[in-house]
């Protein structure tokens, strides 16, 4: 039975959240061919036409085109007063998705996904469609679903989650181990930042003293950006996420305890860890550069001195 409830779980959830990763592409119809034209009938001569066209003609219209039509028109009012749309919106959706691409090829060691997190100092906000499309794109990246089977067979060897021993109990952890990140990404990364209006990424610093990027990467899972303005202030949407997968997963665990305070417990617990997270993507590009040869940022931190601060210009030598 659990078995079950767990499989309903899982393929709800992906059922629920593919439309709202998805993009919705509807063509237009084209208004020099509608349904009607097209079909109509093209066996009868319109004899009146005729006669407006060879009249056309003589006062040196060209065929086709109506007398009425032919005649300059002056512009009404309200099309010299129409202002011209500046499409300002438009370009931060491009300038945003640009950066998402940019984020999807991101992973540590060439397979782990960083797709959370952003290496750019003019990184856009973004929609509340692209919080979702992004939190949904990385719950489904084949690497999420190994995680699954790794935290799974470690769970098996420990014994430590009332499930079955064997297969069965086997591919329940699977499926438990699955949900819990899939519920925690999309609710903490996806549903609540575009409701609260919160930025989910990590945001690396990537310069300064090195007890200065530690506090900065483990503050960001209680501290996060506000859309637009880019201020800071308390990250409600992953510690909020957090919680509320935690309260799912007594759906699904055996002999869970479905008590509120420790539902709430679990989420600090499990975004505390996330601090450990964020301290390791501050640090990774350092160390991938210094170990493998190759720079995550794609030389942004080039730009920072040794000293950790923005090279200054040099200075202008006097004039003779």
């Amino acid at each position: 039975m659990r078995t079950v409830r767990i499989c309903v779980l899982i393929l709800a959830a992906l059922a629920l959240s593919a439309p709202l990763g998805a993009e919705e592409i509807n063509a237009p119809r084209s208004r020099w061919n509608p349904p009607d034209e097209a079909a109509a009938d093209t066996s009868t001569i319109n004899w009146a036409r005729v006669a407006d066209d060879a009249q056309g003609l003589a006062q040196g219209i060209p065929q086709g085109v109506p007398q009425d039509a032919a005649k300059p028109t002056a512009p009404s009012q309200s099309d010299k007063a129409a202002p011209v749309a500046q499409p300002q919106d438009k370009n931060q959706r491009d300038k945003a998705d640009e950066q998402i691409k940019e984020q999807e090829h991101q992973r540590v060691l060439g397979v782990v996904p960083s797709f959370n997190v952003s290496y750019r100092e003019d990184a856009v906000s973004l929609t509340g469609k692209q919080k979702i499309q992004l939190a949904f794109r990385s719950s489904i990246d084949p690497v999420t679903f190994a995680g699954a089977f790794l935290i799974a067979g470690y769970h098996e060897v420990a014994n430590d989650t009332n499930f079955e021993w064997g297969a069965k109990g086997y591919m329940e952890r699977v499926g438990a181990a699955y949900l819990d990140t899939f519920d925690s990404n999309m609710i903490g990364n996806g549903i609540l930042p575009a409701l609260l209006h919160q930025d989910p990424r990590y945001f690396r610093l990537g310069h300064g003293s090195t007890t200065h990027r530690l506090f900065y990467a483990a503050a960001s899972a209680f501290v996060c950006k506000h859309d637009n303005t880019g201020k800071r202030e308390p990250n409600y949407s992953n510690v909020l996420g957090n919680v509320a997968a935690g309260a799912i997963s007594s759906l699904y665990y055996p002999d869970s305890n479905s008590d509120a305070g420790l539902a709430i417990s679990n989420g600090l617990i499990v975004t505390a860890e996330g601090a450990f997270g964020a301290i390791f993507q501050e640090f990774w590009p350092d160390v991938s550069r210094k170990l493998f040869h190759k720079d995550p940022t794609n030389g942004r931190d080039a730009q920072y001195g040794t000293s950790g601060t923005p090279p200054t210009a040099a200075p202008k030598p006097d004039k003779p």
